[in-house]
């Protein structure tokens, strides 16, 4: 035989083997669809919550291996796209939900033409498929950069306990599966042109219990060692980054209240970046000549694109916000006024989000040795614990989560503002407004290590003891809203 013939011949036992795997599952499931047993219809509710709580409403979702579109139909989609190989599930889910649109069609290969989804979920699909890397790079055509796929799958450790409840009649029946780990599944998205940005665990009791199944779930299903027991991983990935269009143009917030002294500097060390770098001044009711110390830099430097506001409320994260509407920028930066982080180093926050590596940089003070003074011994010591919390919720390393160097796109940010109400608008100082809006969209995050200068003039405007206490409210609503759904 020779290596030709050989090789058709193994081409031709690959394709048998694919067409009885499917063949199999799809006589499967059209006989199976609705043999979800009581033991398993609680897990696919608290699925449900899961999937609504990653997925913003009204987005347009595309569901991978739909079933009869429970999942989809529960993250309330504007545009929902289900996609099935079982005749009977479509059958049913077109029933179940007329509103959405599904197709039959095999995850291995599917046309749905030039269109793209926010996000592409695959539940409880990777388990079943018989090539999962073909399936995921499947997926790309429908992406845009800012598309998030989200998956689920069975963790190892439940194979045991699931074939038993199965053979008992109590779960829903299943044919042999693959059983993945995390770091599989990390490799086979990387593989398929995926970038993972975070996962994490649900799931420790999947049946109804009274008074111990949400608890177990909402609270000890995210906690080591607790955690290790979970039935299910969740992850969340995009596409590899592409860089962005050719010299986005960039606007530098500075939100500034008693910062006269800080201002000429200010206007000669921003550096230009991109196809362009405007200035936008937010002054914050000072009790010195801030706003005029900005209206003659702005009238000595007209080489300068430099704008000037007046801020009506109260508080940094009030400003910035007013800063960030009036910004025309494709990324816009937050820098603070004191000159504690060098204007300098805003070219590096500028790479990151114009390469695409990132969709959010922040800036990290902890890393480099500080000037003296330059942060006080309580607020390092309250820094470093609210950087630890911070990264347990948003599940993206967080070092420091107060440096007031932030950098997104402004396409991002708006999206941000949009979802505001999910949190609500209690920050001060703005840093969280934008942290938790991040997470929520499962904004790719990462930092900027600065050296921190003391502040040359005039003093600080946080309160360590009386902020510190906000930090600690806003911690315990965002594990709230984020972490114990």
């Amino acid at each position: 035989m020779t290596p030709m013939s050989a090789s058709k011949s193994e081409c031709e036992t690959f394709d048998s083997e694919l067409n009885d795997y499917q063949e199999t599952r799809q006589k499967f499931w059209d006989t199976n669809w609705d043999s979800r047993k009581t033991f398993s219809r609680y897990y696919h509710a608290r699925m449900h919550t899961v999937y609504r709580n990653v997925i913003l409403e009204g987005t347009s979702v595309l569901e991978i291996g739909c079933g009869t579109g429970s999942v989809l139909a529960a993250s309330k989609p504007s545009i929902g796209v289900g996609l099935d190989f079982s005749v009977s599930v479509i059958e049913q889910a077109k029933k179940q939900h007329p509103h959405l649109e599904f197709v039959l069609a095999d995850a291995h290969g599917f046309d749905l033409g030039n269109r793209k989804f926010d996000y592409i979920i695959l539940s409880d699909l990777v388990n079943e498929l018989w090539d999962v890397q073909t399936v995921l790079e499947g997926l790309r055509p429908y992406c845009k950069p800012e598309t998030r796929v989200i998956i689920n799958f069975f963790s190892h450790l439940w194979n045991p306990p699931l074939r038993a409840v199965r053979a008992m009649g109590l779960a829903t029946p299943q044919l042999p599966q693959n059983w993945l780990t995390v770091h599989d599944m990390r490799n086979l998205l990387e593989l398929s042109g995926f970038q993972p940005l975070r996962n994490w665990t649900e799931v420790i009791v999947p049946t109804w219990i009274p008074l111990l199944s949400d608890f177990a779930n909402r609270y000890l299903a995210k906690i080591v060692p607790f955690r290790w027991l979970s039935l299910t991983h969740l992850m969340v990935a995009r596409p590899v980054p592409k860089p962005l269009q050719v010299n986005p143009t960039v606007s530098v917030i500075v939100a500034a209240r008693n910062e006269s002294g800080h201002i000429e500097e200010l206007m000669t060390r921003i550096p230009e970046m991109g196809g362009g770098t405007e200035i936008v001044f937010v002054e914050g009711n000072s009790t010195d000549d801030t706003y005029e110390a900005i209206e003659r830099a702005i009238a000595a430097h007209p080489e300068r694109n430099a704008k000037l506001f007046k801020q009506k409320g109260k508080g940094k994260g009030d400003a910035v916000r007013l800063g960030f509407e009036q910004a025309s920028g494709d990324i816009l930066m937050i820098l603070d006024a004191d000159i504690t982080v060098p204007p300098e180093d805003l070219p590096r926050f500028y790479d990151l989000i114009a390469s695409g590596s990132a969709e959010f940089v922040n800036g990290v003070r902890l890393v480099y040795p500080m000037q003296e003074e330059a942060m006080r011994f309580f607020n390092l010591i309250g820094n470093k614990f609210f950087s630890q919390a911070f990264s347990w919720l948003l599940g993206q390393p967080i070092r420091d989560t107060l440096c007031g160097t932030k950098v997104l796109r402004k396409a991002d940010y708006n999206r941000i503002a949009d979802n505001r109400s999910f949190f609500g608008d209690f920050d001060p100082f703005g840093d969280f407004d934008l942290l938790f809006g991040a997470a929520r969209l499962n904004l790719k995050i990462q930092e900027v290590p600065i050296r921190y200068r003391a502040r040359r003039y005039g003093e600080t405007n946080i309160s360590r003891w009386r902020h510190g206490w906000l930090l600690l409210k806003m911690v315990a609503f965002a594990a709230r809203r984020i972490k114990f759904i």
